[in-house]
């Protein structure tokens, strides 16, 4: 009789007991705006920015799964000369008239016991879709502590060849002018 009430016991608290699950994100426009940086003809860094981006982080750290899918409206892409935004909107570069948004939607995620260290995925830009990782920085989850609301964070880097996307303008092949550094910090309240 004993041992039947222990197992009832048991039964009940591993129901009771919570189970890991999967949280989604949404993420945050106004904190996270990715940016670029690229060799100008192999010598000074050049840096330019997109001010609107979208996207759902889904993360299940005790499984060490999840899903990171972020839009970008590359109509939002500024630098700090108008020049250079006409050349980099231009259709030798992310060509904003025929490809206004930019995609990364992940495959896989890599984890560091619970802490997000890489993202790889699947990047759209110019029409062109290829196999990306994202290196994963500074992943944080936690309450925000003005508006109680529990987030995550994270800044995440990739470096790509812009040529392998079709952007040639300014490219001398070979030479650092052909890498861009991605940089997308993100911000993300659970839903």
């Amino acid at each position: 009789m004993m041992s039947l009430r222990m197992l009832v016991a048991g039964l009940a608290a591993a129901f009771a007991a919570p189970v890991a699950a999967q949280e989604t994100y949404i993420v945050d426009p106004v904190h996270s705006q990715p940016m670029f940086e690229a060799r100008h003809i192999g010598f000074g860094a050049q840096h330019g920015s997109f001010g609107k981006a979208t996207g759902k982080v889904t993360l299940d750290r005790a499984a060490k799964k999840g899903s990171v899918d972020i839009t970008i409206d590359a109509t939002s892409i500024k630098t700090f000369d108008p020049r250079l935004d006409a050349i980099v909107k231009g259709e030798r570069f992310f060509n904003i008239e025929k490809y206004p948004t930019l995609t990364f939607k992940s495959t896989s995620m890599m984890f560091d016991g619970d802490r997000l260290v890489g993202v790889d995925g699947e990047l759209m830009m110019v029409g062109v879709t290829k196999p990306v990782n994202l290196k994963v920085a500074n992943f944080t989850c936690g309450e925000n502590p003005f508006n109680k609301k529990p987030m995550c964070g994270a800044d995440a880097t990739a470096t790509i060849k812009r040529t392998e996307w079709g952007m040639t303008d300014g490219v001398q092949i070979g030479n650092p002018s052909d890498e861009i550094k991605l940089i997308i910090p993100i911000e993300a309240y659970k839903e």
